[in-house]
């Protein structure tokens, strides 16, 4: 196991590239799996999750080649079922959330699957409701092998439908759209998330032949159609990454330069952090955070403290509520954190009590940030990140701290953040990989 040793206090300076995004990259390489063309992907980021269903890709028998170093083409012409069958398999599909988005563009092209009870991160109840009653009203039908902890998923005759998703799941709305692409009818889909994750997995699979209309809301009007071919696509910059950085570079008083965010696919993220007092430049298409001695925390109009929550999109992602945590730590002023989408997100914060940041835990949903105006820096300690997420979130405390600290369990900050540890040499953060 790897751990991170990081030196704090070092004022940071230069420009960094966010990654391709995680989330987009899960969903439009499980797509390529919806016709036997060639499908050509860039800008896919070199993390582990991503790794993961590329590697359950090619055991299922998907042609795959690294064009160069972000992009890869996909030809899913012979495809095996009976390798969702295996150990291997079984293995890989536990360890990886994203590899439930490989059901249903397997149901529609072939209308049978398997599957594991996927893995991933370990911040509260993460159900699968959505993806599952969404995938029966379009025909599918569900058997759980208690004995080998397998889904057995049949569906020979798909059809469109009308349904009214009970929450805007992002994964869900994306899994039902893939099948229902390729099924008899018109499917309609309310409540559907309308993230821009979804927005670009919706675009590709219109250039592939789909017929999806509503892209970029939450109402998708899906005509099936008999096959999909072969598309190019690239990924959006990973928006959780672009958010991670302007938190750091508040945190560690430093100048940084965010190249090509896609800004217009940011939504409130940006603002967001402004409400936290940080000042954020737009020049083109990138984000300049100069340095800042201290920025404070705004209120609402009647003086009250104020309130950051996530919510679906276009709400504040819950992606980023570790990061505004952390950064409102070092503000000038009070903040409650309310995390509502998962209830054990919030528990790294005895973490950052310990380096010295004064926060509440008022329950598992909601916290109080007392910003100590850099009156107070952190300090160095020994610690473990328990999600991608929070993990990054306690690597910007530390760059901020005073003193060594030591970030152990690494290897879910790599899930989720292409060579982090290099990409932050380059900006003179003094961090090794031990």
């Amino acid at each position: 196991m790897s751990s991170f040793e990081i030196l704090g206090g070092q004022r940071l300076h230069g420009e960094i590239v966010p990654q391709g995004a995680k989330n987009e990259a899960l969903q439009v390489i499980s797509a390529t799996l919806l016709t036997p063309e060639k499908v050509i992907i860039s800008n896919i980021p070199a993390i582990r999750d991503v790794v993961k269903l590329i590697d359950i890709i090619k055991g299922l028998g998907s042609e795959v080649v690294q064009e160069s170093e972000d992009t890869y083409s996909f030809r899913a012409a012979n495809i095996d079922l009976d390798y969702m069958r295996s150990a291997e398999f079984r293995e890989q599909g536990e360890s990886l959330r994203g590899s439930i988005m490989i059901l249903g563009p397997l149901l529609a092209r072939f209308g049978k699957a398997f599957m594991p009870h996927p893995g991933g991160d370990k911040i509260g109840r993460r159900r699968l409701d959505t993806h599952f009653i969404g995938l029966q009203k379009l025909g599918a039908s569900f058997n759980y092998h208690d004995d080998k902890g397998f889904y057995q998923v049949d569906s020979s005759n798909l059809k469109g439908c009308q349904m009214l998703l009970d929450e805007a799941s992002v994964t869900g709305t994306a899994n039902i759209v893939m099948t229902a692409v390729l099924a008899k009818g018109k499917t309609t889909i309310h409540n559907a998330a309308c993230e821009p994750y979804l927005f670009q997995l919706c675009s590709m699979l219109n250039r592939m032949g789909a017929k999806i209309s509503g892209v970029g809301s939450n109402l998708l009007i899906i005509e099936g159609v008999e096959s999909l071919g072969g598309t190019e696509h690239r990924l959006l910059a990973d928006m959780i990454e672009v958010g991670s950085f302007i938190g750091l570079a508040a945190m560690t008083q430093s100048e940084i330069t965010i190249k090509n965010v896609n800004y217009e696919h940011l939504g409130m993220i940006p603002s967001v952090f402004k409400k936290l007092g940080i000042s954020i430049v737009k020049r083109d298409d990138d984000i300049i955070v100069p340095s800042q001695k201290s920025y404070e925390i705004e209120t609402f109009l009647d003086g009250s403290i104020l309130t950051v929550r996530d919510a679906p999109w276009p709400g504040f992602t819950p992606d980023l509520i570790s990061i505004v945590l952390v950064t409102a730590t070092q503000a000038k002023g009070s903040l409650l954190v309310h995390q509502w989408m998962f209830e054990s997100r919030l528990f790294f914060v005895d973490k950052l009590i310990d380096m010295g940041a004064q926060i509440i835990l008022c329950d598992p949903h909601r916290a109080t940030v007392i910003g100590l105006d850099r009156q107070y820096p952190l300090k160095g300690i020994s610690m473990t990140s328990p999600d991608i997420r929070a993990g990054v979130a306690l690597l910007i405390a530390a760059l901020s701290a005073d003193g060594k600290s030591t970030i152990h369990n690494i290897e879910q900050i790599d899930r989720g953040y292409q060579n982090i540890d290099k990409r932050l040499q380059t900006l003179g953060a003094r961090i090794a990989r031990v």
